[in-house]
């Protein structure tokens, strides 16, 4: 049964260079459009959900032409405010092997930073809502987008709405000083807490445990004790972590891990390896979509990860930011069929 989701944040235009090339050697960029809370919007209405998308674009073409992109895959738009000045760009050069990708942001001053409250009706958006998500790239994007953040959450409780976050710690942003005044706060609306080690350190101030994403070597025991003292502080229904351990940008190893508050189980989901990858921008929304969507279609929590990272995995096999594999395909993964035999 579709269920009506909400996610609000920035949808910026992707300037990508093509063939892996560095920024110094592209003549051309390849085009697309994406953000966080935009591209798991996109996996849910690709799996069938009524998803819609709130945020600002500016009233020209290009907001128009990143409207259009979610349009075609079928997320609501009805509830996006046309106002400001740009919308928010980014760059991305695409690594391979031991050469890191690398993201440039030009977002300052863009629609969704200077938007207010006033510019969207949260009562009408909510009404009917069974879930709402956020990340924490929208309230670092500037003092007024965090106050709107907030002004959504208050609405989506008022009207029951479940809620999820994706802490996000973007460093070229803000701090980790000012993510902890912010985040912590908005902390209290949270039910469903997604975050990898980094952001659970950066955002919320938990030490992590002895975990080396570079080595492989992956304490488990580590993730369940920060996910025990976040319950404690925050009351939280599920914590959720993804796993990668990052052999090279080419080459990465896949899982994640939960803990039920109600059941106190932590659950590892299996690992999957990705190699090669074609692009990894995107995985964790992939990933925050597939669980949110499995949590929805009302699969117990171990199920539900194993949907997340399934459609995680899958996503890194495809260019720009949004996944676009269906049920079927992410639910065949999951199954344990990663032969990729060609279906005629």
């Amino acid at each position: 049964m579709s269920k009506k989701v909400v996610t609000m944040g920035e949808i910026m235009l992707r300037l990508s260079t093509p063939n892996n090339e560095k920024f110094i050697q592209a003549d051309e960029f390849d085009v697309c459009y994406g953000g966080g809370e935009a591209n798991v919007a996109v996996s849910l209405a690709n799996y069938g959900h009524n998803a819609e998308f709130v945020t600002a674009v500016p009233d020209n073409e290009i907001g128009e032409c990143a409207v259009a992109a979610l349009r075609k895959y079928n997320v609501g738009t009805q509830n996006i405010a046309k106002c400001g000045e740009r919308l928010g760009i980014y760059f991305l050069e695409s690594g391979s092997s031991m050469r890191p990708s690398k993201v440039v942001y030009d977002r300052a001053h863009s629609s969704i930073s200077t938007a207010t409250a006033a510019d969207f009706d949260f009562d009408k958006i909510f009404e009917g809502a069974d879930w709402f998500h956020f990340t924490g790239i929208t309230p670092a994007v500037s003092d007024a987008a965090a106050v709107l953040t907030e002004e959504a959450l208050k609405a989506a409780k008022k009207h029951g709405v479940k809620v999820s976050v994706d802490l996000n710690f973007r460093k070229k942003l803000w701090s980790s000083e000012k993510a902890q005044k912010v985040m912590k706060n908005l902390m209290q609306y949270v039910d469903v807490c997604i975050g990898n080690e980094e952001d659970a350190e950066l955002v919320l101030g938990y030490k992590p445990g002895n975990t080396d994403v570079t080595s492989g070597d992956l304490e488990l025991a580590g993730y369940k004790s920060i996910f025990e003292q976040m319950v404690a502080d925050y009351n939280f229904e599920y914590c959720i972590s993804s796993l990668r351990v990052s052999h090279s940008a080419s080459d990465n190893g896949w899982s994640a891990c939960i803990y039920s508050r109600d059941t106190k189980e932590f659950y590892h989901s299996k690992e999957y390896s990705i190699h090669p990858i074609v692009d990894r921008v995107g995985g964790g929304d992939s990933f925050a979509g597939g669980v949110i969507c499995g949590l929805l279609d009302g699969k117990n929590f171990k199920d539900a990860l194993e949907f997340g990272v399934a459609a995680s995995a899958l996503k890194h096999t495809i260019p720009g930011d949004f996944n676009l594999v269906s049920r079927k395909e992410v639910e065949t993964l999951a199954g344990g069929d990663a032969s990729g035999r060609v279906q005629r």
